[in-house]
């Protein structure tokens, strides 16, 4: 057995919405260079396998059958459907928009049954985290919900508590519509408040359907211009404790990059190097609380060639159990690369360790991030019988 697994294909880069759009098919062509030049393909605990489109059934798992056929048909007469989110700035029309949707939602959907079998122990999908999609229609650069899909299937394989976590600047709305209703997932996305971003949604009192489901969502919303350091600090507040109460047997997480302070979307400013820490607490959490079973999964980011590339290069090589040094030298060729495109090309993975103060140390009212924390504990933690003045 492989330790992880990849899946890629050179396909996936036709998921691309023309020329000036924020999600430039890009990011994606550099981080695979990047994975390349890093060795990170020769080592013996990755395989990648190919991406394949998911069948239509696969999709209406989480998608109305009425808008599949209207996603094929809009990636074909390339007509607007404006109703069903089809054609809109975010979302513009191109030829096979279907098909390279399919295959983003199928490479997420193949990893959860590999993991669910057994056959890895970890999955990674940076073309995957498509978290915005609804039901009935696309948003937010978002045509089928990969995450929600893979999440599907590992139900529909006999999971019975599965955690997903939403690291993205936006609020995980579409895999948190898709659950909301579902005590057996858990979701929580820390983003950018809604008040400041898009899609304007994850309040902390958003807490799922009241009944069964009530506190099976949870949001973490931090203010602008929120650090990495108090990032980490609000995902250690109220993270780990959810984790073991709902003792998942599968985490996927969704690392959207757009949080970075270069990102030209969002107005956070989480370093690199808070994102590679992140990342390590989920592998660890993977392991501690759901025997290894991790699926990982990419998102946002759109600063496309000094952020998105590292991060997911280092997501790729933390599932790996080849964890990239901290202020490593990125490979001089894939710089070259880099700048050949025109393109600003960062020299170094990351600097160090981002140091953060633990929740433990106390509660400041004062501190803004520490009020939104503050406020989805208040909202959460007594519905897990937890006191959120204490856990």
């Amino acid at each position: 057995m492989h330790l992880a697994r990849l899946v890629w294909s050179p396909r996936l880069l036709e998921y691309d919405f023309g020329p000036g759009h924020p999600m430039s098919p890009t990011r994606l062509d550099l981080t695979m260079r990047l994975v390349d030049a890093l060795g990170l393909l020769d080592q013996p605990t990755l395989e990648v396998a190919d991406a394949e489109p998911a069948t239509d059934a696969v999709i209406e798992t989480v998608h109305d059958a009425e808008y599949v056929a209207a996603v094929r048909r809009a990636g074909t007469t390339l007509e607007p459907d404006l109703r069903r989110g089809l054609g809109t700035d975010d979302d513009p029309l191109f030829v096979g928009m279907h098909e390279a949707a399919a295959r983003q939602l199928g490479g997420s959907v193949a990893l959860a049954e590999a993991l669910w079998t057994g056959e890895i122990a970890h999955g990674v999908n940076v073309a995957g985290g498509m978290h915005h999609a609804m039901p009935g229609a696309a948003s937010g650069f978002c045509v089928y919900n990969d995450a929600a899909a893979a999440i599907r299937r590992l139900l529909d394989l006999g999971a019975e508590r599965v955690v997903y976590l939403d690291f993205d600047a936006h609020h995980g709305d579409g895999v948190e519509a898709i659950f909301w209703d579902d005590p057996r997932v858990l979701t929580i996305s820390i983003h950018e408040d809604g008040r400041t971003l898009f899609p304007g949604t994850g309040a902390s009192s958003d807490v799922g359907r009241p009944g069964p489901a009530e506190g099976s969502a949870v949001n973490i919303p931090v203010p602008a211009r929120t650090s990495g350091a108090a990032w980490l600090r609000a995902i250690d507040a109220v993270v780990p404790a959810l984790i073991r109460e709902h003792r998942p047997q599968v985490i996927v997480s969704q690392h959207g990059c757009d949080a970075h302070g270069r990102d030209p979307l969002s107005n956070l400013n989480v370093s690199v190097d808070a994102q590679l820490t992140a990342q390590q607490w989920m592998h660890a959490l993977a392991h501690e609380h759901a025997d290894g079973r991790w699926l990982a999964l990419g998102g946002g980011g759109y600063a496309v060639s000094d952020v998105v590339p590292l991060a997911w290069a280092a997501l790729v090589a933390e599932a790996a159990h080849v964890p990239l040094g901290r202020g490593a030298e990125l490979p001089a060729a894939w710089r070259a690369a880099v700048e050949a495109m025109d393109l600003a090309a960062a020299h170094t993975l990351g600097s160090a360790e981002v140091p953060f103060r633990s929740w433990r140390d106390g509660f400041d009212p004062a501190d803004p991030v520490d009020r939104a924390v503050q406020a989805t504990r208040r909202a959460v933690f007594p519905l897990w019988g937890l006191d959120p003045l204490l856990d």
